[in-house]
């Protein structure tokens, strides 16, 4: 078995907190750790009722303390708030009532791994969301920016539609690498945290 993926669990509310530390440490692969052993490699699981200020200020603390693979469960989202989640650095997000032990396992996985998730319906509402903003005010305003190459275009599309990589891949006749170094490629140039805030920056900028 190789190396334990090293977790850190954040709530105010310590039932939560417990509960969620309960079903990690029984994973063979994850290494529960405490707020002294923060760090690069740890995945931070961060619980709330909402991502509101006091969560995202949490983020941020742990993204100023080494950590920039942060999953956030919550009990309820609006559309209001899908833009801030991603701008904050949250690579995955999932709805408290739809955790299992297997289920957020995997999700630690894949941010570890350097993946980001966000639900089908959250990526459509983000879509229909930032189309809003540049239809209503970016575009009356001629504030529509260029910057992407086609290939990054048909790329991030598919990212906002839903699919995975293997999927893009499959679609665009490229190799599953490719598709991550393209990816790698725009989060880099533009200062992006993770796929997910690449495709919220690239459709409110008028991108795709």
């Amino acid at each position: 078995m190789g190396l334990r993926v090293p977790v850190h669990v954040f709530s105010t509310d310590s039932i939560s907190r417990a509960g969620l530390e309960s079903q990690l440490r029984f994973q063979p692969d994850l290494h529960v750790v405490d707020a002294d052993q923060l760090g690069g490699e740890v995945v931070a699981v961060v619980s709330a009722e909402t991502p509101d200020q006091a969560t995202l200020d949490a983020v941020a603390e742990l993204r100023h303390r080494g950590v920039d693979k942060l999953i956030l469960v919550v009990a309820t989202l609006n559309d209001a708030d899908l833009i801030a989640v991603i701008e904050a650095g949250v690579c995955a997000l999932i709805r408290r009532h739809e955790v299992t032990p297997d289920r957020l396992t995997d999700l630690i996985r894949r941010a570890a791994a350097g993946e980001a998730e966000l639900p089908a319906d959250l990526l459509t509402r983000l879509f229909r969301q930032v189309s809003h903003m540049q239809n209503d005010v970016l575009t009356p305003r001629g504030l529509r920016l260029a910057g992407l190459s086609p290939r990054e275009t048909a790329i991030l599309r598919l990212v906002a539609e839903g699919y995975d990589t293997d999927e893009i891949a499959a679609r665009l006749s490229y190799s599953p690498r490719t598709v991550k170094n393209v990816l790698h490629g725009v989060t880099t140039r533009f200062q992006l945290r993770n796929r997910s805030h690449a495709v919220a920056y690239a459709m409110k900028e008028g991108l795709i």
